[in-house]
């Protein structure tokens, strides 16, 4: 861990160590830095959001740990940088707690909610993730994004395994409330049969009184998260697979409701994928060391 030399330290050396370690660190981090940031909610999936602009030095993963950290830092499930790019609207960097990158599908609809508000109110949006290009569009507090199209999917144990930009696996569950999370979450992520997918997220689905109900162990955040919409989307797409449709699925996370819709074209096979949900500005402030 980021700071295990903090609890190696006694509880009497604790207060005086863990300030002097906590300084020496940040600043070899980031070197006397200071600017503004911006804290962002899609369903619960919390974000720091920076504008590129005025953070343009390349991040590392130290960094982008200290940052989301919620004892050490601001606090979130990844960092979003939205920088400016030369044909579209903007480009949306993210990185996972552990600072790995990859595309995330409540970050990308933040990252538009945000666009949307200091930049440009214009509605529709067309902007870059680290899987190619996205097109979105705003209504009130809802962003809804086209995904990527979904193939290669394939069937694993009582669910299935999909890359929704990021990769998923999916198990049916009939106890969602009572599952131990962080336990079957950890035993699917780390399975040798996601290795060369440096693991796997997970997501348990149930269908409930309220429909279809998705709690998520989010590979980068090594936790359960309120929300995931990568997840939710292959979620959806694994109801719609079952049901051999095309259409729309209302899901249920814990975080609040999103809603997936796609085409299906064959076994494992979706075009035209988008999320939908509610993404909100929370608070800003500044971050300085």
């Amino acid at each position: 861990m980021l700071w295990i030399e903090y609890f190696q330290c006694s509880c009497r050396e604790f207060n005086t160590k863990q300030w002097a370690i906590s300084r020496q660190m940040r600043l070899s981090y980031f070197c006397f830095v200071k600017g503004k940031f911006y804290k962002y909610q899609g369903t619960g999936n919390d974000f720091v959001v920076l504008d590129g602009r005025d953070w343009s030095h390349d991040w590392n993963e130290k960094q982008v740990q200290l940052i989301c950290s919620r004892k050490w830092g601001v606090g979130s499930d990844g960092l979003i940088v939205v920088k400016p790019h030369a044909s579209l609207d903007f480009e949306m960097v993210f990185f996972n707690p552990d600072g790995s990158q990859s595309f995330c599908g409540n970050g990308s609809r933040v990252a538009v909610s945000f666009f949307n508000r200091f930049f440009k109110d214009q509605g529709n949006f067309n902007f870059m993730a680290i899987d190619g290009e996205h097109s979105a569009k705003m209504e009130g507090h809802e962003v809804e994004v086209k995904m990527k199209n979904v193939q290669g999917g394939f069937t694993w144990e009582s669910g299935c395994f999909l890359n929704t930009g990021s990769p998923h696996v999916i198990v049916p569950h009939s106890e969602l409330e009572s599952l131990d999370i962080l336990l079957e979450g950890r035993r699917v992520r780390y399975h040798a049969d996601f290795a060369n997918h440096n693991g796997t997220n997970v997501n348990f689905v149930q269908f409930g009184e309220r429909g279809l109900e998705v709690r998520t162990y989010e590979r980068g955040v090594e936790d359960e998260t309120l929300s995931c919409g990568t997840g939710v989307t292959a979620a959806g797409l694994y109801y719609l697979e079952q049901k051999k449709m095309s259409g729309s699925v209302s899901i249920q996370t814990r975080g609040g409701q999103l809603e997936v819709r796609a085409d299906r074209k064959g076994s494992f096979e979706f075009e035209n994928v988008y999320l939908k949900g509610g993404a909100e500005f929370v608070f800003e402030g500044v971050w300085e060391v």
